[in-house]
């Protein structure tokens, strides 16, 4: 059995299910179900609110150490993947706290109770942390991309978070020997993904002939990676991947923030046109987010060079295929769009004038 925290999350989720289509090893989610954990993500893997024999589930806080140490000694986990994590940068300027607790000391915990469980499997054992690229800090326009041995630069409270979360990891394999493995994945998309982020963003705002916010000047640039070629790697790592070792996970796909918003539009305008007018006319500029990082992309050379993956999807298949499903997911988006949700993003985007 390996243990999956965030597994009801929207990248969480897309590996429980990938790990079912390709293992018929037991897996157990543990997931606290903030606004972002949603059981729904997993209905594949269950029926009528229970899971099949191949998938357990806790509704336990990582923050909670004796419900999750019990967890770990009732089941003994032969491998942790350590996804769960709050990660969306405003949320983290406008309450912090919440990813201090989370992001630490959440992975303070399980680094804790995974000494236990190396000590029971030996070097058998894994911890897999998932982490961001984010902990490198922002990139000039003609800098070379991060690589593993970047220095760490966290611009943002999220950022930092998951760079002090990414220091105990690296010392609990130093100082104690853990078998700890790291990822630093650049922007996922695909399905599931909570309707914060930009791309479930943009397409349900437009659907909903509403303003398509984009920060400040649209030219921040980032690398993005389809969610199912994430989960190959992740799957690579925990395989083949040496115990010690960061491996970074891009999807070979820098795009201006604005280009993307554009190129859903185009989309949509091929698979759902409107009556009248095109959605780019939707395009709405607003207020900059505080400390935002120019420019990510990663060097994923190591990941490809050691292990053989790379992705499969480029961003013109991946992106088609994420419009596909929230096209016909639409019920799945007004249903965890609550009454929070809604205030959130009256305030975050509610000053929005067009450009």
């Amino acid at each position: 059995m390996i243990i999956v925290s965030g597994g009801a999350g929207f990248i969480g989720s897309n590996f429980v299910l990938d790990w079912c289509e390709h293992s018929d090893e037991e897996l157990m989610v543990v997931d606290v179900l903030t606004y972002a954990g949603n059981l729904e993500n997993l209905s594949a893997v269950s029926k009528q609110g229970a899971f099949d024999g191949q998938v357990l589930f806790s509704r336990t806080d990582l923050c909670d150490y004796k419900a999750i140490e019990a967890l770990a000694r009732r089941y003994q986990p032969r491998a942790i993947v350590h996804f769960a994590a709050e990660s969306h940068v405003d949320r983290s300027i406008h309450g912090p706290d919440a990813f201090v607790q989370t992001n630490v000391i959440g992975t303070f915990n399980l680094l804790q109770i995974a000494r236990e469980l190396h000590e029971l499997h030996g070097e058998r054992f894994r911890f897999l942390h998932v982490s961001t690229d984010e902990v490198y800090g922002s990139l000039g326009e003609s800098d070379p991309a991060f690589s593993e041995i970047s220095p760490y630069a966290p611009n943002s409270p999220y950022s930092a978070s998951k760079a002090g979360s990414d220091h105990f990891v690296r010392a609990w394999h130093h100082t104690y020997g853990l078998p700890t493995l790291t990822t630093n994945c650049s922007n996922n998309y695909g399905p599931w993904q909570f309707p914060e982020k930009l791309i479930p963003l943009i397409i349900s705002q437009a659907l909903e002939g509403k303003a398509l916010p984009v920060y400040g000047d649209g030219q921040h640039v980032r690398d993005w990676l389809y969610v199912g070629d994430h989960c190959t790697a992740i799957r690579a790592v925990l395989e083949r991947g040496t115990a010690g070792e960061v491996y970074n996970i891009g999807g070979n796909a820098e795009m201006r923030n604005l280009d993307v918003v554009h190129h859903l539009c185009d989309l949509l305008d091929e698979l759902c046109p409107k009556v009248q007018g095109r959605y780019a006319d939707q395009i709405t500029f607003v207020k900059d987010r505080l400390g935002h990082d120019r420019r990510y992309a990663v060097n994923a050379e190591k990941i490809r060079e050691q292990l053989d993956w790379s992705p499969a999807e480029t961003f013109e298949s991946g992106m088609r295929k994420t419009m596909a499903w929230y096209l016909t997911h639409r019920d799945w988006v007004e249903r965890v769009k609550s009454g929070a949700y809604r205030s959130w993003i009256e305030q975050q985007y509610g000053q929005a004038t067009r450009g």
